[in-house]
């Protein structure tokens, strides 16, 4: 789906009230804020040990985990927002997210199942870069710099193995039980998803009321510059983690 012009029909320009207007806006400026508190969303000391002693199968704290992880992961759902950004019907929403469901869930198990390792800075820069390169695509810059307008699906379901795989690095670092070890992954991917289908619904309705403002059509590169910068945030504290790691 090739992004649309930057001149969009903001649905009449009907006003709202400004906490709304502005609702996206602070969104974005707290997961900046946010970020440097949480370099590395990982798991919380509560939740490592309930993973590391827990034996057997258990769907339901999976479930709870998996959800939890999605709805505080903010590059995640930074990424979300530049995915939706300009998307106005349900079934392309419903498209873009199933691609990158499908990418996240493959790397999640196969990467926890097969024990494919990498390092969890590096993979973070990389799901940074995924924020970064949703700024230009959305604003049809990549046609304007390169003459070359990348597939916006296959990126999309690109940078979902990346999610995916940060994710798996997450619980690589637990001590799992082999026990119940299939049950529990595929429960915290469906929480995962739970989180996702949360996360996406509050961010649509913000996304949807800022669309009806006069404030809209002003602020889309704006916007996308925010966002642009806070993906450089996110893999400037990653690499800086890995360096720190590897010194």
């Amino acid at each position: 789906m090739q992004p649309p012009p930057l001149s969009i029909t903001n649905g009449g320009g009907r006003a709202v009230p400004l906490l709304v207007a502005a609702l996206p806006w602070l969104v974005i400026l707290a997961l900046l804020i946010w970020a440097p508190h949480a370099m590395a969303h990982g798991v919380s000391e509560e939740d490592r040990s309930f993973i590391e002693d827990a034996q057997g199968v258990h769907v339901i704290p999976y479930i709870y985990l998996g959800a939890k992880h999605m709805v505080t992961g903010y590059d995640h759902l930074l990424f979300l927002v530049g995915v939706i950004f300009f998307l106005y019907r349900l079934r392309d929403v419903a498209a873009y997210v199933t691609l990158f469901a499908v990418g996240h869930s493959t790397t999640l198990l196969l990467g926890v199942l097969a024990d494919i390792r990498a390092d969890a800075y590096i993979i973070d820069a990389i799901i940074g870069l995924s924020v970064v390169y949703k700024a230009p695509d959305n604003l049809g810059a990549f046609k304007t710099w390169f003459g070359y307008q990348p597939n916006t699906k296959a990126a999309v379901l690109i940078f979902g193995f990346f999610h995916g795989f940060g994710l798996a690095t997450k619980l690589q670092e637990l001590s799992l039980s082999p026990d119940g070890l299939l049950a529990n992954l595929v429960s915290f991917n469906v929480g995962v998803e739970i989180g996702q289908f949360m996360a996406l619904c509050l961010i649509l309705i913000a996304m949807n009321a800022w669309r009806t403002t006069r404030s809209f059509n002003r602020s889309v590169l704006l916007a996308n510059g925010a966002l642009m910068a806070a993906g450089l945030t996110l893999v400037g504290y990653q690499l800086a983690g890995y360096a720190t790691q590897s010194a």
